[in-house]
């Protein structure tokens, strides 16, 4: 994946987005719900209602990215709904983002331990 290496803060936001948001409506959950800077260098993912979408907003120093993936069968694993942010490695923002496609079967993807973000 082109994008953030290793180190890169990650903070995947439980519950359901809507994914008919950009890079501003996201930006504001970053801020609003997830409680981080949304330019701070993070990586922040976002999974869509039917779990086959998933959206990763990184700001790279000069602007936002956006990456958006579909899964063509399948569905990315994804903590209990609710609000907040669970965080990630970069290790496992990898698995999540590559074994949805290259571990198996399509969207067949190991779960990720979660952690739960303090507070």
């Amino acid at each position: 994946m082109i994008g953030p290496g290793t180190g890169v803060r990650v903070y995947l936001a439980c519950g359901v987005t809507d994914m008919r948001k950009g890079i501003e409506g996201l930006a504001a959950l970053a801020q609003d719900q997830l409680r981080q800077k949304p330019a701070g260098g993070a990586v922040f993912a976002f999974r869509g209602r039917r779990g086959d979408r998933l959206k990763l907003l990184y700001w790279d120093g000069q602007g936002f990215c956006l990456y958006y993936k579909v899964l063509e069968r399948g569905r990315f694993p994804w903590p209990a709904g609710g609000d907040g942010a669970v965080r990630l490695t970069s290790a496992q923002l990898a698995m999540l983002w590559e074994e949805s496609t290259g571990g198996g079967p399509i969207g067949v993807c190991r779960q990720p331990a979660w952690g739960e973000l303090a507070a």
